[in-house]
């Protein structure tokens, strides 16, 4: 829980909502936060988060351990709504929308933004079965035929596919760390959703399977809006189109990736980004 444990400084001088250059024509906003204040109880974790999201980009999230990057991410599908006594201020839209709204579905709403989580979490079933699961309970196959045709999709689409292909109903606890994370984002890819939010992804594997994962993300965002948590500076530079900085539950900087870690505009990043804080 990234929950903030002192008082909040004097906040450091950044405008209200940090605009980074047009990555790309096209990308139009996708998630839209204004002024988000976030609390554990009485204690505020975020403290006046704006920022826009773009669509089929990479948005990287980094900052210290407890800055509130996760805690924010979770806002994004309303996931810290299973945490007792929590509490949003502010405004997420998502395609226009508030996400936060009375009549809001959230269960239908964690069907458009899925989220891969740190670690792997495979459910003790065959990997068939893992990735068939959520198509199973939304009803979103109407025969045998279209739900093996859409657990192969979701499984090319991770790749992972032509390495299972053979043991689709052994184990998915018998893969390996990186196989089992590209299981569990099949597994959030099989109910086709718009956004996947992803909370470290690849923090718990080795290298190699560390670059498969990149790699992963990066054609992934062809078809899908992707926001990603990482402390690794050097992973947000390789995979992420836009970062955004955040220290002690604010929001420092957001810009194109090139700019934040070549040319940052506030002196706290340049002090992160180049290992002399945080």
């Amino acid at each position: 829980m990234n929950a903030v444990s002192r008082p909040l400084p004097p906040p450091p001088v950044v405008a209200s909502r940090p605009a980074p250059a047009e990555p790309a024509p096209a990308s139009r906003v996708k998630i839209d936060v204004d002024g988000m204040n976030f609390y554990y109880g009485a204690k505020r974790a975020l403290d006046g988060i704006s920022i826009e999201i773009r669509a089929n980009l990479v948005t990287a999230f980094i900052g210290p351990s407890g800055c509130g990057k996760s805690t924010f991410l979770r806002t994004l599908n309303r996931m810290n709504d299973i945490i007792p006594g929590t509490r949003v201020e502010g405004q997420v839209l998502v395609d226009g929308q508030s996400i936060y709204a009375p009549h809001v579905d959230v269960v239908e709403l964690r069907r458009r933004i899925g989220m891969v989580f740190q670690k792997s979490n495979p459910f003790p079933k065959s990997i068939f079965e893992n990735v068939a699961y959520g198509l199973r309970i939304n009803g979103m196959a109407r025969s045998r035929t279209e739900l093996a045709e859409r657990v192969e999709e979701s499984l090319r689409q991770a790749a992972i596919f032509d390495e299972v292909k053979d043991r689709l109903h052994e184990s998915a606890l018998a893969l390996s760390g990186g196989q089992q994370q590209r299981l569990c984002i099949a597994r959030a890819l099989a109910i086709r959703p718009e956004i996947l939010l992803m909370d470290e992804p690849a923090s718990a594997l080795d290298p190699i399977a560390t670059q498969r994962i990149e790699e992963l993300i990066y054609d992934l965002k062809k078809t899908y809006t992707i926001v990603i948590v990482t402390h690794s500076m050097q992973q947000a530079a390789r995979v992420s189109d836009l970062t955004a900085f955040f220290w002690l539950g604010r929001l420092v900087e957001y810009d194109r990736t090139d700019k934040i870690f070549t040319a940052p505009a506030e002196k706290l990043t340049e002090d992160y980004v180049t290992g002399r804080c945080g």
